[in-house]
């Protein structure tokens, strides 16, 4: 009953909150703050969900600069986990074809997100160098998944290198982001889901000489590691929680 229950209020919510961004986007349509606005009213679906979200964001990051954010891509819950940590005046580098999704689609395009074709990577890669470049010009962050796809419970899959040539080339911090394990534990007949820890790591400032291959690898030990550090710490937060309310 409860997983009924839970489906169908997080349906209409979902609904009601598409609307809400779709109307707010038409009214500044490309915002700076599109896809922070859209990454708050998407994360405040954990409560429905049952999820309690434990955001952290390092005292050494600054608003006002423009970094490229990396971050672990698990599976369709990090719309409503990671997408907490889309801080103000990012936008995210997505294929062309996203904007064919329905709803989601306008949503995306309208929030000024930067959108690539993949099937050609001489034009993708020259996109990005020019996207990095413009954001930092404009005072914008770049968000990007360097695993390319979701790792869908397989821990964090190889970095590719895209995001790392663009901020070398643009002369951009890296900003990992990292979300405990959410695979598998999500249930909807479930009343409490546990937490979900979201963090905001150190920016890391790169040279104009670093390796892309390098670099990538670097930080996907650095991701690999937090994600693991964060799952532990996550899924003893959540059975004190079980405790407490046994």
């Amino acid at each position: 009953m409860l997983g009924v229950l839970r489906a169908i209020v997080l349906f209409v919510y979902f609904i009601l909150a598409n609307l809400f961004l779709i109307i707010a986007f038409l009214v500044r349509p490309m915002h700076r703050n599109n896809v922070h606005l859209a990454g708050i009213v998407y994360s405040s679906m954990a409560r429905i969900l049952g999820v309690k979200l434990d955001f952290r964001v390092s005292e050494k990051f600054q608003e006002d600069t423009s970094y490229v954010f990396i971050a672990n891509h698990q599976n369709t819950w990090d719309l409503v986990t990671v997408s907490h940590a889309a801080m103000p005046g990012v936008v995210t580098i997505g294929k062309k074809s996203l904007k064919w999704i329905p709803i989601f689609g306008l949503i995306y395009w309208l929030s000024g997100n930067i959108m690539i074709d993949r099937n050609d990577s001489g034009k993708a890669r020259n996109t990005l160098a020019k996207a990095g470049r413009k954001a930092r010009k404009r005072g914008l962050s770049i968000w990007m998944f360097p695993e390319g796809t979701r790792s869908r419970g397989k821990g964090v899959l190889p970095f590719k290198t895209g995001a790392f040539r663009l901020a070398i080339d643009a002369g951009l911090k890296i900003v990992p982001v990292c979300a405990s394990d959410n695979h598998n534990t999500i249930k909807f007949n479930r009343w409490n889901n546990g937490t979900v820890i979201v963090e905001v790591m150190d920016p890391v400032t790169l040279d104009e000489n670093d390796n892309a291959k390098q670099v990538a690898q670097k930080f996907e030990q650095i991701i690999t590691e937090k994600y693991k550090a964060l799952t532990e710490e996550a899924a003893a937060m959540s059975k004190k929680v079980t405790r407490r309310e046994k």
